[in-house]
């Protein structure tokens, strides 16, 4: 079936059957390859950043996604369901992101960057996901009247009389168009980034504290990581501990632990288990973050649980034969 208008899950680079996590990455993928301010040598770049936004638009709603399924963009625009709006400040903040190397020094004076934590388990960074946020933020709105701005110190030379001078400083205002702070409700995407380290900060430009003479300063998102129930995290490493019973440890088992994404991972042993024993699966531990194709590994520890009944003579003696050990017991005098 063709439908008229464009193709959205083209632009993107997703499949039809993409959910929307993936939808989500695409789109802040490609924002800031195809933004206008990286693409000034591109005539047609303002028009693939709209596309962009469009298509971001329609697939990231779940009722715009299904209409658009089912009869193409132009029963988006009859019902009046496209309304242009641009997604890029939602995910980078009202200011977008520097391009290339460290952000210039300027003398723009700036608000007070705001630090939030946001506390994320290990099943996000292990797969990525994004966080909605809804922040209250003050906005500069013009009101009447005027105020006094970019007041500075200034020398100035006062004449005392003939010869006689004094040079002294003095606080110097210009006049501006007044303001007021109004307060806004916005709406921002956080991307908990695949294999992101503990502690990691992502920013979020021009959301922070506004300045009455300057730019508003940042909001600097803090992702701290949430206990997990069955794996503890070191670098890209994973480590657990499993119990097992006295007869599995002696005889030998196979067990499936559920990773973070819920795939299986398979643990067989023909041989003995003592009781602390690890051993390591290679590449079953956190994507790097900085190559999310690397894994680190998993390390699982074993506990021995011993049987809570007692034997008989007989089962003693059986076992005697067959474990065949001579009594080895060693004494310790302290710590």
């Amino acid at each position: 079936m063709t439908l008229a208008g464009r193709d959205f899950y083209q632009i993107l680079g997703v499949s039809r059957s993409a959910n929307t996590n993936e939808i989500k990455k695409a789109y802040r993928k490609l924002a800031k390859a195809l933004h206008p301010d990286k693409n000034q040598d591109d005539p047609d770049a303002s028009q693939k950043f709209q596309d962009l936004g469009a298509a971001y638009e329609a697939l990231s709603d779940p009722e715009k996604r299904e209409l658009y399924d089912r009869c193409g963009e132009d029963c988006l625009k009859k019902d009046g369901m496209m309304n242009n709006n641009d997604p890029f400040a939602s995910f980078f903040g009202d200011f977008g992101f520097h391009f290339g190397g460290e952000s210039q020094q300027h003398e723009t004076p700036r608000g007070a960057d705001v630090l939030m934590e946001l506390m994320v388990s290990l099943e996000e960074l292990y797969n990525g996901n994004f966080i909605e946020i809804t922040r209250n933020k003050p906005v500069i709105k013009p009101a009447s009247g005027t105020r006094k701005c970019n007041c500075r110190q200034e020398m100035v030379t006062r004449n005392l009389g003939p010869g006689r001078f004094q040079m002294m400083q003095q606080t110097v205002c210009d006049e501006c168009p007044n303001v007021k702070l109004v307060n806004e409700e916005r709406l921002l995407e956080i991307e908990v980034e695949v294999g992101a380290p503990d502690n990691h900060k992502t920013r979020l430009r021009g959301e922070g504290e506004p300045h009455m003479d300057g730019e508003p300063g940042d909001l600097v998102i803090v992702f701290r990581t949430e206990k997990h129930p069955q794996f503890t995290r070191r670098g890209d490493d994973l480590y657990t501990n499993v119990t097992i019973s006295l007869q599995d440890a002696l005889t030998g088992f196979t067990l499936e632990l559920q990773h973070l994404d819920g795939h299986k991972v398979n643990v067989a042993r023909d041989k003995v288990t003592w009781s602390g024993a690890r051993i390591r699966k290679k590449g079953e531990g956190m994507p790097n973050f900085e190559n999310n194709n690397l894994h680190g590994n998993m390390y699982i520890t074993f506990d021995i649980e011993f049987p809570k009944k007692d034997l008989s003579d007989d089962d003693k003696e059986a076992l005697k034969k067959i474990l065949q050990q001579s009594p080895n017991n060693k004494v310790y005098n302290g710590l």
